[in-house]
C-alpha cells in the first residue's frame, strides 16, 4: 500500500463514525500528515458543526507543522459559504501546502471548485486516491446529486419456501407474522437509522400497523413515507401517531390535521414513482428503504429503480400466500444470522 493509500484509508476509517448523523451532508475524514506521521485527524459528525477538515486542523498541536504538512481528505473540500465556511479558505489560511483528495464532491455548489481553488492558491493538489472506495462511502449522496433521486434499498423477508406471508384470516389482529429471528429483527432497525426514509405501501399499513421506527437500535428514525391512494388507511393507525415525519401520497387532497404529517397528492393514472422520488428529491431524502409490499416492491424491481436489495429468508414454510418479489439475484452476497439467510445484491445496471 503507498502513502497516499494509507492515509485516505484512515480517512475513510474516520469519516464512517458519522454513518447515519450527518444528512444532508456526505461521511467525510481528514488526517494531517507531518514527516509521516499523522499529527491531526477529524470526521464530520452533523450538519451544521464543523466539517471534518475543520476538526482534523483544530487538533494539530504544533499549529507551526501545517506549514510544512499534507492533509488528505477522503472528500474535495467544500468551496461555498453553507451553514460553515469554506474549508478551502481554511486549508489556504493554515498555508497547508499539499492537499489529497479521495474523489470530487458531485454537489453542484463544489464540483471541483474547491480543487481549483486550491490550486490557484499555489497548494500541491492530487485528487483520485482510492476514488472507488471514497465513492462507495458516499454512495447515497451520490446517487442524490447525480440521479437526482435517493438511494433506493429494497428489503424484505420471505419463507423458506418463498412467500412474504402466509394467507390472512379475516379475523386476525392488525400485526405482522415475524418470519425472521430477533437478531435479524434488531439488524433491520439498525439499517433504518442509517437512512433517512423508510416506504411502505397502503396493504401493508392495513395489515400489519406498523410503527416504521427504531425500537432495537439506538439511532434516528427515519421519515415514514407511505402510499395510499384512496385513503384506505384508518386515522388510528400506528404510522398517524404524529411521533415521526410522515410523508402520505394520496390521490385527493384531505382535511386531516397532524403537526409531523403531510399528504402530498400525485396523480395515480400515471406512474407513480418518478412523481414520489421527485417530491423525496425535494425533500433532502438521500436514501429510502423500500419494506413492502409485494405490489409498491415490485414496481420498483420492475422499472429497475434500485440500488441495492436486502433479502432475508427464513426457516418458516407457509404452503401458501402473498408471494415474494421476484428478482434476479445477480451481484449477490451472502451471510447467516443464526439460521437466517442474507443476500444483498447491488444493482449495478
Amino acid at each position: 500500500m503507498n502513502k497516499h493509500d494509507k492515509y485516505i484509508r484512515r480517512c475513510i476509517e474516520l469519516a464512517q463514525n458519522g454513518f447515519g448523523t450527518t444528512y444532508p451532508n456526505p461521511m467525510v475524514g481528514s488526517v494531517i500528515v507531518y514527516d509521516d506521521k499523522i499529527i491531526g485527524e477529524g470526521w464530520h459528525k452533523k450538519a451544521g458543526e464543523p466539517h471534518a477538515e475543520v476538526n482534523a486542523i483544530r487538533s494539530v498541536k504544533d499549529k507551526s507543522l501545517l506549514k510544512k504538512a499534507t492533509i488528505y481528505v477522503s472528500l474535495e473540500p467544500c468551496s461555498h459559504f453553507g451553514k460553515t465556511p469554506p474549508c478551502c479558505d481554511l486549508i489556504i489560511a493554515n498555508e497547508i501546502p499539499n492537499v489529497v483528495v479521495g474523489t470530487v464532491d458531485p454537489n453542484e455548489k463544489v464540483a471541483g471548485n474547491g480543487i481549483k481553488k486550491l490550486i490557484a492558491a499555489g497548494a500541491n493538489v492530487v485528487v483520485g486516491v482510492l476514488e472507488d472506495e471514497c465513492n462507495e462511502l458516499n454512495k447515497r449522496f451520490f446517487t442524490f446529486h447525480q440521479k437526482k433521486r435517493p438511494y433506493i434499498i429494497l428489503k424484505w423477508a420471505e419463507s423458506l419456501d418463498g412467500f412474504l406471508a402466509p394467507e390472512k384470516d379475516i379475523n386476525q389482529d392488525r400485526k405482522p407474522i415475524w418470519i425472521t429471528n430477533t437478531y435479524s429483527r434488531q439488524l433491520v432497525h439498525k439499517w433504518r437509522s442509517e437512512e433517512q426514509a423508510i416506504l411502505v405501501g397502503t396493504q401493508t399499513v392495513i395489515d400489519d400497523n406498523p410503527k416504521l421506527n427504531v425500537r432495537d437500535w439506538s439511532g434516528n428514525n427515519p421519515v415514514r413515507v407511505v402510499l395510499d391512494q384512496n385513503n384506505r388507511i384508518s386515522r388510528d393507525s400506528r404510522i398517524f401517531d404524529d411521533s415521526v415525519k410522515t410523508l402520505v401520497f394520496t390521490k385527493s387532497e384531505i382535511s386531516f390535521s397532524a403537526e409531523n404529517t403531510t399528504f402530498e397528492v400525485i396523480d395515480f393514472n400515471q406512474n407513480i414513482l418518478p412523481q414520489i422520488l421527485e417530491v423525496l428529491h425535494q425533500n433532502q431524502i438521500q436514501s429510502i428503504i423500500i419494506e413492502g409490499g409485494l405490489q409498491t416492491l415490485q414496481s420498483f424491481i420492475d422499472q429497475n429503480i434500485w440500488d441495492e436489495a436486502r433479502i432475508f429468508i427464513g426457516k418458516s414454510i407457509f404452503g401458501n400466500g402473498t408471494k415474494a418479489p421476484l428478482l434476479q439475484k445477480k451481484n449477490a452476497t451472502k451471510a447467516f444470522i443464526q439460521n437466517d439467510e442474507l443476500i444483498n445484491v447491488r444493482n449495478y445496471d
